[in-house]
Order: structure tokens, then sequence, then C-alpha cells
């Protein structure tokens, strides 16, 4: 794939069985990921998971969900296996309860926890970076562990996420030599930026491009081929846009896009040609054309607490259903 990943952010039941194959066996996809909006969607609006829901009468809600989510996982690392053993990524992300991204100690059993009962190797623990969380990201790669820190909308919270990652990558070559070591990937959001700041810059669809844009250059400049950048929230919101706008946009080497159905399907048999994003130089350029410093740390910091904030809804609103 031409060192450009795509992962497709969507998870349901029969969509393993039909179209999810289809998308892999084509090349279009190498892996996936989840989140708790998007197992809400599946499992409270898909018929096929009513009957495995009455079979589970006697657990609570928690174990419900996570007994739903756990099998879907697992059925589709299985599909994704072919890709994970022939070193062509293949991994699938499951969030730990994001009610817990205040307490390092509950993340780190949590996901540890996760991680025993799916027992697949090329799964990834989802981790929202918080400032709590730097120390569970270290911990589970310390271990062995592969994560996908996620959330991220800020050059500094990539920064900690690759530094807290790394550490602990480097503590599991010191003490498991010859062991297959643990991946992981740093989830900078995109479109979200946009949608919040287009009508406060001059150039409408670009902010998140270029924050991106900045992450990936110090991601790559750090030579750890365990770690890469991996662009998140590169669906788009009406008409305006292509729906493959983002992922065109981010063609970079050596990363990862996570894109929504439809985006898959608009790029899926187009050309992959590989983009240089803008030097910093450029890249500092066009942020002082667009934004102020302090508006920008204000806006990071209204999407991180938001998408915790609605990650948390939906965590709950599956729990109140089941």
């Amino acid at each position: 794939m031409n060192n450009f990943s795509i992962w497709c952010d969507f998870l349901e039941d029969s969509f393993l069985d039909n179209e999810f194959l289809n998308l892999i066996y084509s090349n279009t996809i190498n892996g996936a990921t989840t989140n708790p909006s998007i197992f809400k969607n599946a499992i409270l609006n898909s018929k096929q998971y009513k009957e495995r829901i009455a079979r589970l009468n006697t657990k609570n809600a928690k174990q419900k969900y996570e007994i739903l989510a756990i099998q879907d996982i697992k059925k589709a690392a299985d599909k994704l296996s072919l890709n994970y053993f022939t070193n062509n990524e293949g991994f699938i992300s499951i969030e730990i309860d994001p009610r817990l991204h205040d307490n390092t100690a509950l993340s780190i059993g949590e996901a540890k926890r996760l991680r025993t009962e799916i027992a697949k190797d090329n799964v990834m623990i989802k981790i929202p970076a918080t400032n709590e969380s730097y120390e569970a990201m270290y911990e589970l790669m310390k271990e062995g562990i592969n994560v996908n820190a996620t959330l991220i909308f800020s050059y500094e919270q990539s920064i900690k996420c690759f530094e807290a990652l790394n550490l602990g990558l480097k503590e599991f070559r010191k003490k498991n030599k010859g062991l297959k070591e643990p991946k992981a990937v740093i989830s900078v959001f995109v479109s979200r930026y946009d949608r919040l700041l287009n009508n406060r810059v001059l150039e409408k669809n670009k902010l998140g491009i270029y924050l991106a844009s900045f992450a990936y250059h110090y991601i790559q400049t750090q030579n750890e081929a365990n770690i890469k950048t991996l662009f998140a929230s590169t669906g788009v919101k009406g008409d305006d846009l292509e729906k493959d706008y983002y992922i065109k946009e981010l063609l970079f080497s050596n990363c990862i896009n996570t894109a929504p159905l439809d985006a898959i399907y608009a790029f899926k048999g187009k050309k992959i040609e590989i983009k240089k994003p803008l030097s910093l130089e450029e890249l500092h350029q066009k942020l002082a054309q667009n934004i102020s410093k302090d508006e920008l740390d204000e806006a990071s910091k209204f999407l991180l607490d938001d998408g915790l904030k609605q990650f948390c809804i939906a965590y709950e609103d599956i729990l109140s259903a089941l």
C-alpha cells in the first residue's frame, strides 16, 4: 500500500462477514478502529445484536457491553490476522471505559484486563491522551501491549504520547530481547478542528491538516518504526467537500488514516500518490495567517473535553440501554 495505510473506523457484526472482508481482500484497508460511539450505533441499532443480548440476561450492563464488543473485536482480529502476520498492519483497536480517563491506575487495570480477555496479538488498546493517561501508555508498552493513543488535538499531546510510548518500548526491549515488540499509533484528530473553526480562519478546511502535519513531522523525525502517526476524525460533514478529502490531503508516507465508510468507498480504487507535507516553516506561516496561539490552545482544550464527554455519553447510553 505504498507505505500508507487506511483503517476502517467502523465495526458491526454483519459488516464483518461481508463488506469488511471485501475491503481487506481488495487491499483497500488493512486495519480497523472502534470507539464507544461506533459500538453504540452498532449494538443499539442493529438487529444482529438482539439475540446475543437476550442470551446475556444474567450479566450486568457493563459485562453485556464488553462481551458483545469483545466478540466483535475477536472476529475482526481474526479477519485481519493475515495482514498482521505478514507485517501489513492488521490491527483492530478497542477503547477502555472512557470514564476512566482521569484515573491512571484504573485505566491500566482495565486495559490489561481487556487485552487478556481478547487474547489476540493484533489488538490495540485505545487510551485517551489525558495527563493521567501518559503513565498508562508507558506501562502498557513496557509490558508488550499495543497502544492506540487517541483524542489528540494538540502538538503537546503528540509529544507527550510519543515520549511515554517510546520510553515504554525501550523498557520492553531491555527485558524482552528477541520477542515480538509492541506497536503504537498516535491518533491525531483532524476534521473536528475545521468544523469548529472554519468561520474564524482565512482558509477553510485546512487548519486540521496543518496541525496534523506538525504532529506527523515530529513523530517522523523520531525514527521509531514501531510508533506511527494515525490521522483520525477524517470524515467530512455536509456537501462542500468530497467524502475522501482528508484522505487525499494527508497521503503522507509511513502513516495511517482511519476513516468512516463513506470516505473509504469514495477513495477506493484511486491511485495512491504519496504527498510531502508542508515544511515546518510553511506550517508556522500558515498557522500565523489563520489563528492566534491563544485561540488554538482554547480550541484544543475544548475539543479534548468535548471528545471525552461525547465518548462518555455514548458509553453510558449503551449501558443504560442494556
